[in-house]
Parts: structure tokens; sequence; C-alpha cells
């Protein structure tokens, strides 16, 4: 799959542009299996097939993944370090839970000035 396949759920896009449209900093941009969505020039959440892919703080990343949907991101099948995280749609479903994880990654979005990946 290239970089410009569709692997994204509409109704998600939807709900993430709604979430971050009083925010006149974001960009959207396909990458990497999804749709991203750029905030302050780093990526803030990517729709990834029915996924949400969130950052947060890396000292985060145990507590959040008791949360219901909440697993570490993997590429090629291994998981990536802390601060990266997929949710599915049963994490995401009911609207309150879907705003705790955009407050999250709007959170880490705004603290992680640098732009650079925590770990790197």
């Amino acid at each position: 799959m290239d970089s410009t396949t569709k692997n994204y759920h509409n109704a998600l896009v939807e709900r993430v542009r709604d979430a971050l449209s009083k925010y006149p900093d974001v960009e959207e941009k396909v990458k990497m299996g999804g749709l991203s969505f750029m905030r302050n020039g780093k990526l803030c959440v990517r729709a990834q097939g029915e996924d949400l892919m969130i950052r947060c703080e890396p000292e985060m990343t145990n507590k959040l993944l008791t949360r219901k949907g909440a697993r570490r991101y993997e590429m090629r099948g291994k998981p990536q370090m802390k601060g990266w995280l997929l949710i599915s749609p049963e994490g995401t479903e009911d609207e309150k839970d879907f705003r705790f994880w955009i407050g999250i990654t709007l959170d880490f979005n705004l603290k992680n000035s640098s732009g650079l990946c925590p770990g790197v």
C-alpha cells in the first residue's frame, strides 16, 4: 500500500476534525497508511483504519494501557517506544472516552515543543 492509499474511516476522521476545529494551526496529511493531523508542525493524532493513534507522555503509557481499547502502537509487528498508542473503536465509541484521548494527545503536543520523539 503506498502512502496515498486511503486507510482510515471517514466517521473517525470527521470526529477528529470536529474535535480539533477550534485550533487554527492543524494540517492534515496522508502518511503512513492513515490520515495524520499535525499541530504546531508535529504529529498530534492519526486516523488509522478504525483506530485512533495518539501521542502521550511516555511515563503515562503503562497507566493509559489499562484503559478500554488502548494498546501499544506497533510497526512491523513490534511495539514502538512508549508514548505511542493505538485506541480501538471500543475505546472511542463513547464521546467522553474519545474526548479523553484527544485531550491526552493535545496536552502532549503542546508540551513537546521540540517536535522530537522522546526517547529517540
